[in-house]
């Protein structure tokens, strides 16, 4: 019996094939470019003996043909992983905005369905696409039991004085406006294992998560809670990203109106697509930036400055709301890979009881690490993040809870 993990974008569906007992990753893949010219499936299948990979060039007009490619593929009788579509017993899928209804995993039903769509206010850009992606996998997958993971619900035990704006209240009784938070499955993975690592159980611990991709956003959690989180309604809010400002004066959308003449679209547009590190020097790959920096382009390393800056106040912020943290976790692309970032984010934190070791830090793994000093009283680790594997973790709960299996 296997699970299958979706996460369906406007143009791209991502998928990974899990054992139902093991949860050993068996296939994995990504369409992209649906409805585009030059539209393609990679797919890596891991076989006793060996592993495939390889990129079909198909004609993929929507995402019901996208995901029947995939069946395709993992039925194909030379390296398939399934000998049958019955095989899939459950399908869980990456649903990026709960709103206040959904506080944890939940199995797909209409009323469910409907309540995502919603949602559609509270992220336009995802909550549509990954409704399609569970529209397209109930119509193919008939018997298998769908499962609605939701990055929101991680944040859900934020108390009112930390997701409330200082807005009229009636904004947010009658039109839900609040902090909400994302990235909710990476932060509730990393901290879960940071406890694994640790040898302590997680209701006892005191940590900073930091998931540093082309979005970005930290996480302060407390006795295996959320209480706080830095991005907001939106994903704009916080750290500065790839495209995105973060943090800026709410003021400066008026400005940019009354003063500058630019429409409601062009300011969402380019706050969203044409700032953080692109809006600073130019590019949003975080390895081309540092390269710059050392270069002596002044651009990028201001732009660098300002992002681990942004960080580094973070840290202090939730230092101070958790009285005390035990360890500052790094995940994802840029906050696994990039010793600079790490380096510049901790650095000068000494009488926080932080010491980065440089010589650790620069180091190179796939695994969990320790990067801080011997006499850092908090711990610094690198925790590789899995979102695929804990979205299958919280499908194979909700299949065990209808099966009787627990």
């Amino acid at each position: 019996m296997k699970i299958l993990v979706l996460n369906s974008g406007s143009s791209s569906l991502k998928y990974e094939v899990f054992d139902l007992e093991n949860l050993n990753v068996l296939a994995r893949g990504i369409v992209e470019k649906i409805g585009e010219e030059g539209s393609f499936l990679r797919y890596r299948v891991n076989l006793a003996q060996r592993v495939i990979e390889e990129t079909k060039n198909l004609v993929i007009p929507d995402h019901d043909i996208a995901l029947k490619n995939v069946l395709n593929v993992l039925l194909d009788g030379k390296h398939g992983v399934i000998r049958d579509k019955s095989e899939v017993v459950a399908i869980g899928h990456r649903v990026v905005h709960g709103g206040e209804t959904f506080h944890s995993t939940a199995i797909i039903d209409g009323k469910v369905i409907d309540t995502i769509r919603e949602n559609i206010n509270l992220a336009p850009l995802h909550n549509p696409p990954n409704l399609k992606g569970i529209e397209v996998a109930r119509r193919i997958f008939t018997e298998a039991l769908q499962v609605a993971v939701f990055d929101t619900a991680f944040h859900h035990s934020i108390p009112r004085k930390a997701f409330i704006y200082a807005i009229p209240l009636e904004m947010y009784q009658k039109h839900k406006i609040r902090r909400y938070g994302f990235h909710g499955t990476s932060h509730a993975y990393v901290a879960e294992k940071t406890s694994e690592y640790m040898g302590k159980p997680l209701e006892d611990l005191s940590l900073i998560t930091v998931h540093l991709g082309n979005g970005a956003s930290m996480a302060a959690v407390k006795n295996g809670k959320c209480v706080d989180t830095s991005m907001g309604m939106t994903p704009l809010e916080g750290l500065v990203m790839g495209t995105r400002s973060g943090d800026i004066d709410p003021a400066l959308p008026f400005y940019m109106a009354g003063q500058l003449g630019m429409s409601y679209d062009a300011i969402e547009n380019l706050l969203n697509r044409e700032c953080g590190l692109r809006g600073l020097c130019g590019t949003n790959d975080m390895r081309a930036v540092v390269k710059m920096s050392k270069g002596g382009n002044e651009k990028a390393k201001l732009a660098l400055d300002i992002y681990c800056y942004r960080i580094k106040k973070y840290i202090g912020a939730y230092t101070a709301i958790l009285g005390g943290v035990d360890a500052i976790v790094f995940t994802a692309g840029i906050g696994e890979n990039s010793p600079d970032v790490r380096s510049l984010s901790c650095s000068d934190l000494g009488y926080l009881g932080i010491e980065i070791d440089e010589e650790k830090n620069i180091s190179s793994s796939g695994e969990i690490r320790e990067i801080s000093t011997a006499a850092s009283r908090v711990k610094i680790l690198v925790v590789p993040t899995n979102e695929e594997l804990k979205i299958a973790i919280e499908t194979k709960k909700a299949y065990a809870r209808i099966s009787g299996n627990r």
